[in-house]
């Protein structure tokens, strides 16, 4: 009977097979072993020859391309083409009618799969709304939950936080009268270190508590891939009276997340990165339930009215509790298809079952990464990769954050030629993120063969 590859490392499974750890075999093990292979087939591939920076004098233009950049844009569900084309088609047929008609009325087709959004973050249903932006869904919650007083002003968030999240605070803490200078709290790793220990943040918030108004995280670092303990920052927060969110672009999808359980006090997230929506697609906003009734959205729209006499058009508000009430504007019907056609893969994999694979997948990377690109004392002009996503598995996602030798601009543009899809961000990093809900585990050997080969370009 087969072993289940949850309980053997790399090493086991090589002796199981009779081969070399690095041995293409123990992929190809991993993948017939892996029970949410199947998802795989539920998205569409890009070949070789499709993508741009391709050349096709190194490789097949036939073969699937090598994704990793999940992180970035997630692939497209191939029945989000049919939910469009439904759309369209209703539109053409029906016209007006389509607000109210159909599998997918348009007048609320965005609540019929909050459920499944919920799942995906760990929250009620009703405490999740999709609308906007993330960006904008940050400044409509941050409106309601940014409270600054003469005294409690603050905003804690990580140094180098992702540029949008940054600007949205710096710019709320000026539309509230205050400094910058001095209201935004930014918290760096020590020295020499690339990211935030969990006790360096918790001191922070013990120490400097009682001036911070918001706590305003990431659920995973954009850049070094790490992923923050929210349940321990949440609850230091909550204890100093300050008010905890988080921006979950690179969590939700990625991360197993509890934000009702962790009494998280609001969130947003995108959905184009690891849910699949396509870019720009339609965006996520959390506020718990012990809020429901003490906090409301300082901008209103018609969407924010109960809808069952949203449409008397009487111009009294009664605005729905929670998230809900925060609605501006009915939401477009073609952001909602792939988003769904997403999200219902998802619910039929779990996310307790994705974060399983997830690790499996992720710790199999860096086992390949470590074995063949790590600094050599023997060979100093040998090139060599410095993973800076922390190596404890409970403190990141699926993506690794790749430091090189080597100039990261040159690896990077020798990887695309062979066909991988992943990306570099700014001064010298390298993104990987193999994604469980559509990579497999020769996805991740086939990219370290072929970043030997990039790396042995770049010396020529």
């Amino acid at each position: 009977r087969p072993v289940s590859p949850k309980s053997l490392t790399v090493e086991q499974i090589a002796a199981l097979l009779g081969c070399s750890p690095t041995s293409a075999e123990v992929a190809s093990y991993l993948d017939t072993h892996d029970q949410l292979s199947h998802l795989r087939e539920e998205f569409l591939f890009p070949k070789n020859a499709e993508l741009p920076p391709s050349d096709l004098s190194l490789i097949d233009g036939s073969k699937e391309c090598i994704y990793l950049v999940g992180n970035s844009l997630g692939l497209q569900p191939k029945m989000a083409r049919k939910y469009l084309e439904e759309e369209l088609d209703k539109w053409a047929k029906t016209g007006v009618h389509g607000h109210t008609e159909g599998s997918r009325p348009w007048a609320w087709a965005e609540n019929n799969i909050e459920e499944l959004m919920a799942n995906v973050v760990g929250a009620k249903t009703e405490e999740v709304a999709l609308m906007n932006g993330l960006t904008v869904n940050l400044h409509l919650l941050m409106l309601s939950f940014y409270k600054p007083t003469a005294t409690r002003h603050k905003i804690l968030l990580e140094d180098k936080a992702f540029p949008s999240d940054h600007y949205a605070v710096e710019s709320q803490i000026r539309l509230r009268g205050f400094d910058p200078e001095q209201s935004m709290m930014l918290l760096s790793p020590r020295p020499g270190e690339d990211t935030l220990r969990t006790e360096d943040i918790l001191e922070a918030i013990e120490k400097e508590g009682e001036s911070i108004a918001v706590v305003m995280f990431s659920g995973v670092q954009y850049y070094t891939g790490q992923l923050f303990d929210m349940a321990a920052i949440t609850e230091a927060g909550q204890r100093k009276g300050c008010y905890v969110g988080f921006d979950c672009a690179h969590a939700a999808g990625n991360a197993e997340l509890k934000l009702h359980d962790w009494g998280v006090d609001f969130a947003c997230w995108c959905s184009y990165k690891y849910l699949n929506s396509g870019a720009g697609g339609l965006a996520g906003a959390f506020i718990h339930e012990k809020h429901n009734h003490t906090i409301e959205p300082a901008l209103m729209g018609w969407w924010g009215h109960d809808l069952k006499s949203r449409f008397q058009m009487n111009n009294v508000m009664q605005l729905q509790p929670g998230v809900n009430g925060f609605r501006l504007s009915n939401q477009p019907i073609l952001l909602v298809c792939p988003l769904q056609a997403s999200l219902e893969v998802f619910n039929r994999a779990g996310m307790a079952a994705l974060r399983r694979k997830s690790l499996l997948l992720t710790g199999y990377l860096e086992y390949l990464i470590q074995w063949f690109y790590r600094k050599d004392p023997a060979c100093p002009h040998k090139p060599h990769v410095r993973i800076i996503t922390p190596s404890d598995p409970r403190q990141r996602g699926c993506q690794l954050s790749f430091c090189f030798s080597v100039p990261i601009g040159k690896v990077f543009q020798e990887l695309e030629k062979r066909g991988v899809a992943c990306d570099m961000r700014e001064p010298s990093v390298l993104r990987v993120a193999p994604v469980p809900l559509y990579n497999s585990f020769s996805d991740v050997h086939r990219f370290v063969e072929t970043l030997g080969c990039a790396l042995n370009a770049t010396q020529q």
